[in-house]
């Protein structure tokens, strides 16, 4: 079993950035896909960002068109922590930002729909001010 503790958020103004962590307990963190989700008031939660697990080191991250380019997910297996950098932050990036965890048997797949995911944290608030 994994838990996932979000951090990072706060209130910006736009352009601005910030780097929200999702810290993990529990062994074998490699072996998770991590993803990061949204969800702004009244919407459905969508996907953000995500990587697969990185048993070998290497992993594979997928965006939302929404963010690409101006977000960037990393992990690191050592600190079992998964960082979510945003810059040029814009009003619409407004949401609560969620990340969730998933057991993995690949080191290719990113899950980007948040059925694939067991593991969910509380979130973080990010608001973006115009």
């Amino acid at each position: 079993q994994v838990q996932l503790v979000e951090s990072g958020g706060g209130l910006v103004q736009a352009g601005d950035s910030l780097r929200l962590s999702c810290a993990a307990s529990g062994r074998a963190f490699s072996t998770y896909a991590v993803g990061w989700f949204r969800q702004a008031p009244g919407k459905e939660r969508e996907f953000v960002a995500g990587v697969s697990r990185s048993v070998s080191n290497i992993c594979y991250a997928d965006y939302a068109d929404s963010v690409k380019g101006r977000f960037t997910i990393s992990r690191d297996n050592a600190k079992n922590t998964v960082y979510l950098q945003m810059n040029s932050l814009e009003p619409e990036d407004t949401a609560v930002y969620l990340c969730a965890a998933q057991a993995s048997s690949s080191d290719i797949l990113v899950i980007t729909t948040p059925p694939g995911y067991d593991h969910w944290g509380q979130g973080t608030q990010v608001t973006v001010s115009s």
